[in-house]
């Protein structure tokens, strides 16, 4: 196990299991046991509450479909710090139910972010991550957090309301991942991980740089780092989580929109492997990845049943799911007393509203650009081979 260095770490994939596993138990679920098995999966990862006013009326989710899947960065024994939202994704599905898009929202886009009088927050302008610290603090817990979180995603929509939201956590979604076996990945861009290596001379496992700052600058002395080269390659668990962890060393420089991307992908990589018959045909590996769901995923379900949301979503594939990057995925910096922000651009407001008007699918065909290239495409690379391992193989772990 490597030696993690105290620094922003997003826990990325807290969010990205969620819909990753939803979809997968839809697909499976009438193979291994229908109804009764789901009820029983049901008790062990939904919650009620978490939404407050940002909640769809009613238990209908006939229509539109609007999900807030959010990663916390949670800082054992770092009150100062507190607990922030480190990844923030909108998942729209049309009321056709026909596919979903998944919209991430960057981390530090500057908002106004509500009062929350239930935990004396006073509100004002901040990053968007700060929404759910000031809903967890003095009590609120991750109820508190996720309720002003969405309410202040629903405000910077223009009223964008929720049908439920889930946080995911990051040990149970090693292990769901274990449990798949693994995915097929296709790396986009040049990647150097910042968090595992190895020593050239011992063999030994470490991290491979030094930090000032909280930010990675020389590699320590006779490390190497692993390194994801551009291709599409059958990747073991711990180099998948490792690979969409990755935000500052990418080769395009893009950072939090590489790795948004990049967890995107993932999320598509997850139910095309978790749709092949070779997982959902054996009864063994279903429930191993059953059993992970409970330790993996806090669905806050908006009184809508585990079950109704299963057979709603059941018939998306993963070829239906389009991942959006807000901004054209370049930096919209701006500055206010010394504290960095991201703001969005024009047609970003736009999504925000063909979001809330159901009307995703044309802004989508009047703007291509926004949509992220498929993972695929990265085969066609040129230097681009599929293979088993994108550098250092398993015998190096």
């Amino acid at each position: 196990m490597v030696a993690k260095k105290k620094r922003k770490d997003p826990l990325w994939a807290k969010l990205l299991l969620w819909l990753g596993a939803l979809l997968l138990v839809a697909s499976g679920g009438g193979i291994i046991g229908g109804k009764l098995l789901l009820d029983h999966y049901s008790d062990e990862i939904t919650h009620p509450g978490g939404l407050g006013a940002a909640a769809t009326e009613g238990k209908n989710i006939d229509g539109p479909i609007n999900l807030l899947l959010v990663g916390v960065d949670e800082r054992v024994n770092n009150t100062e710090m507190g607990v922030r939202a480190d990844s923030i994704i909108i998942a729209h599905v049309p009321a056709s139910h026909d596919g979903v898009y998944l919209t991430s929202i960057p981390r530090d886009t500057k908002v106004r972010i509500p009062a929350h009088p239930a935990t004396k927050y006073p509100g004002g302008t901040d990053k968007i991550n700060a929404a759910f610290q000031g809903g967890f603090q003095n009590g609120g817990g991750r109820e508190g957090g996720l309720e002003l979180l969405a309410e202040t995603v629903g405000n910077l929509a223009g009223g964008l309301k929720f049908n439920g939201a889930a946080i995911v956590n990051f040990d149970g979604f090693k292990g769901l991942v274990k449990a798949l076996g693994g995915v097929h990945m296709c790396v986009d861009e040049r990647v150097i991980s910042i968090h595992t290596g190895w020593n050239t001379k011992t063999g030994k496992e470490g991290v491979p740089f030094n930090f000032v700052n909280d930010l990675p600058t020389t590699l320590k002395p006779n490390m190497r780092a692993q390194t994801y080269e551009v291709g599409c390659y059958d990747m073991e668990p711990w180099e998948a989580l490792d690979y969409v962890r990755q935000r500052d060393k990418l080769a395009n420089n893009d950072g939090d929109y590489g790795r948004q991307r990049h967890q995107q992908q993932f999320i598509k990589a997850m139910m095309k492997k978790a749709t092949t018959a070779g997982v959902i045909l054996n009864p063994i590996k279903m429930t191993e990845i059953l059993n992970s769901l409970g330790d993996a995923v806090s669905f806050y379900n908006n009184k809508v049943d585990l079950t109704d949301w299963i057979f709603t979503l059941k018939g998306i594939k993963p070829d239906q799911m389009i991942t959006l990057k807000v901004n054209n995925g370049d930096y919209h910096s701006e500055t206010i007393n010394g504290k960095s922000y991201e703001t969005l651009d024009e047609t970003a407001k736009e999504l925000l509203t063909a979001i809330v008007r159901d009307q995703v699918g044309p802004f989508v065909a009047a703007h291509p650009e926004m949509v992220n290239n498929d993972a695929d495409t990265a085969a066609t690379a040129p230097g681009a081979t599929p293979t088993k391992s994108p550098s250092v193989k398993a015998s190096n772990r």
